[in-house]
């Protein structure tokens, strides 16, 4: 398994990183034993980047049994942000929470730093200066390497990059957000942002939660997974018709290449910018397979008809600008 650089950062990570929410998660995770088998599966294929979150029920305490003896070897990240207590100082991105929280973590996963620290969610009720302070000042105690954000507008990203370039403080190397063939809206602004602030792009739910396995199903059918089994307003971005029709189309195209549509959504995820891609699984058949897609090669003529159906639909003012800019390129006469 390859490993890439994240962004400009001195930190390198493997081109598939193994997430930790299903590690002992009820009904449609894997108990303990399972998952520390997984970690050990996925280190001996060549994994070395290992993602979790502090509010993923178990996981960071079962993520630091997993690996005792094997520290050295692992990038390990984890999250802060999203409500961990019912005090309105057991969440979000102020300075209480964030260096408690990394304590708690710390203490949990059993290490004494992290790798990598993403802010999970933007927190716009806390301003953009206590929260890279905060975060400057575990970097300063030796507790966090590296910082990275989740789930934040374009803007609201280059804000705080504007804002830990006026502090002189720690500046965020990466950014994690939901990518998939099904959700590819980070491409209309956040791509061309992390291009030009070198940021290492990591990307969660490549599968769509399991709509594009086929998983889960417009009759409602399907096996235990968390969007089978619920249908909030945030499912509904992806589980839609729209959804279903593109889950349609891998799984078609995967029985053509051979291959599995999990194969095939991950090895997508290859040819696009993407440093590395979070796997979610609860078994080592899943583990397996996942691992296998870094064999399949998708031929050009599937490349253009998921292109097809899965491009993000034009919008203002992101589309506008580019058409007008390449009429402007061209020299074009626009009257």
């Amino acid at each position: 398994m390859r490993q890439k650089q994240l962004g400009r950062s001195g930190l390198f990570v493997s081109e598939l990183a193994l997430g930790a929410m299903t590690f002992g998660a009820t009904g449609w995770g894997c108990d303990e034993e399972t998952a520390i088998g997984l970690v050990h599966r996925y280190l001996e294929a060549g994994g070395n980047f290992i993602d979790t979150a502090d509010i993923y029920g178990p996981s960071e305490d079962i993520v630091g049994r997993a690996l005792q003896g094997r520290r050295p070897e692992v990038v390990l990240s984890t999250k802060v942000g999203l409500p961990g207590g019912s005090s309105q100082n057991d969440r979000g991105a102020g300075r209480a929470h964030i260096v408690k929280a990394c304590e708690s973590s710390l203490r949990r996963l059993g290490t004494d730093y992290l790798d990598l620290y993403w802010v999970h969610l933007d927190d716009d009720a806390i301003p953009l200066e206590e929260t890279v302070a905060a975060l400057d000042h575990l970097v300063r105690a030796g507790k966090v390497l590296y910082t990275g954000a989740s789930n934040f507008h374009a803007f609201r990203l280059m804000k705080a990059l504007a804002v830990s370039d006026r502090l002189m403080a720690t500046r965020f190397v990466a950014f994690q957000g939901q990518y998939s063939l099904i959700a590819r809206g980070l491409e209309r602004e956040h791509f061309r942002l992390f291009d030009e602030e070198g940021l290492g792009f990591v990307s969660w739910s490549p599968l769509g939660a399991g709509m594009l396995t086929g998983k889960v199903r417009p009759d409602g059918a399907g096996e235990n997974t968390r969007l089978a089994q619920r249908n909030s307003r945030a499912d509904q971005l992806i589980k839609n018709e729209r959804g279903f029709a593109i889950a349609a189309e891998v799984q078609k195209a995967a029985a053509e290449l051979g291959c599995t549509p999990a194969q095939l959504a991950l090895a997508w995820q290859r040819g696009r910018p993407v440093t590395s891609v979070i796997i979610g699984v609860r078994t080592e058949g899943q583990l397996d397979d996942n691992l296998s897609s870094l064999n399949v090669s998708v031929t050009p003529d599937v490349l253009a008809r998921l292109e097809a159906i899965t491009r993000p639909p034009d919008e203002y003012p992101g589309s506008f600008i580019d058409i007008f800019q390449g009429w402007i390129r061209r020299g074009d006469n626009l009257y």
